[in-house]
Formats: C-alpha cells, sequence, structure tokens
C-alpha cells in the first residue's frame, strides 16, 4: 500500500511539473501573440531554468533575439541581440544535437549578420549558412522550414550574384506543401513558416 501511494505521489509530482511547463509556455506565447516580447522572453527564461533539460524555451529566446535583430541599423545594437539569440541556441543545441530546428534557426542567425553587412560578415557566414541547410535537409527533408529556408537562401544568392533564381520555385511550392501535412511533435515545436513561404513564392511570379 505505501508502495502504491508513493508511487501516486511521483506520478502526480510528474504530471504537476508538465501542467506547470504547459500553463508557462502558454503564457509565453499569448505575451508574444500581444506584442510584449520582452515580458514573453523574460517568461521564457524563467521555464528554461526550470525546465534545464528542454531546448525549446532557448529556442524561442534565440527566436525572438533574432526577430527583434531584423532593421536594426546600429551594430552595437545588433550585436547584443544577436550574441543572446546564439547564446541560447548553444544552449539548445547542447541538449539537442543534430536538430534540424536548431540547424534552421542557426542559419537565420548568420543570415541576419549577412543581411546587416554583406561585404562585412558575407564570407564569414554564407557558406556556413548553405551547410547548416544542407545538413538540415539531409536530416529532415520532409520539414516545411527546412526545405523552405534552404529554397530562400539559395533564391537570395542566386539574386545576388546576377543568376537565375526561378529553379528553386519548386521547392518553395514543396514546402507549402509539407506545411500543409507537417505535424509539429507537439503544440510547442516550431509550427512557423508558411505566410513566409508563400511571400518568397510570389516573388517568383514577379
Amino acid at each position: 500500500m505505501k508502495n502504491l501511494i508513493f508511487t501516486l505521489f511521483i506520478l502526480s509530482t510528474i504530471s504537476q511539473a508538465q501542467t506547470n511547463f504547459e500553463k508557462g509556455m502558454d503564457k509565453a506565447f499569448a505575451l508574444w501573440r500581444s506584442e510584449k516580447t520582452d515580458e514573453a522572453q523574460n517568461l521564457f527564461e524563467r521555464i528554461a531554468n526550470a525546465e534545464k533539460d528542454n531546448w525549446l524555451p532557448h529556442y524561442y529566446i534565440a527566436q525572438i533575439s533574432s526577430i527583434q535583430s531584423w532593421n536594426i541599423k546600429d551594430e552595437t545594437v545588433l550585436k547584443s541581440q544577436l550574441d543572446k539569440a546564439q547564446a541560447h541556441l548553444d544552449k539548445a543545441m547542447a541538449l539537442s544535437p543534430n536538430n534540424p530546428e536548431l540547424l534552421v534557426m542557426q542559419g537565420q542567425i548568420y543570415t541576419n549578420w549577412v543581411a546587416f553587412d554583406g561585404k562585412t560578415y558575407g564570407m564569414k557566414y554564407a557558406a556556413k549558412v548553405s551547410e547548416l541547410y544542407n545538413k538540415a535537409y539531409d536530416l529532415a527533408p520532409e520539414n516545411p522550414r527546412v526545405v523552405m529556408c534552404k529554397a530562400d537562401w539559395a533564391m537570395g544568392s542566386a539574386r545576388f550574384f546576377g543568376q537565375d533564381p526561378t529553379p528553386f520555385c519548386n521547392a518553395l511550392e514543396s514546402s507549402i506543401e509539407l506545411f500543409n501535412t507537417f505535424k509539429p511533435e507537439s503544440k510547442y515545436h516550431p509550427s512557423w513558416g508558411e505566410n513566409r513561404a508563400k511571400n518568397a513564392l510570389k516573388q517568383c511570379a514577379e
């Protein structure tokens, strides 16, 4: 009887911990949707401190920091944002090696550096971005974010070098089809990218 009570106590504790994680993640996403990004990041950080074996909170801190770096003109501010993104992505990668979602996020962070100053950071990061997307594709060719980001990067590179980007339009179309069928592991796993793929595909018709 004592063993049964102890087992039930342990199961209840685990269930409560999972519930706390879910409540925290739901609240963090709600804050993010409400454009309270600093509050969302702070909550994701608290979740990361409590869920030390879970890569997802670190992933979203990295993603928010990466997005916040868009259109920044001051390199010092940009570095602060992307350094924070990189620090949390490094933690996520340590928890989940060879994760295609994390490889894509790494590609996004490097791309932000290239977008800020192609002359300075293009030679440093451009080849790495291609390698990351190729590796992610080898691991998860049915992941729509992988297919979309790989094609989008290739199109941008083609335009930069004055080449025809249209050969990559089919891959963008394929990514949209994958978005319709891809099922994330949970509601907290990455699911973004469909609208971005559709916007990128519009450029093929221009």
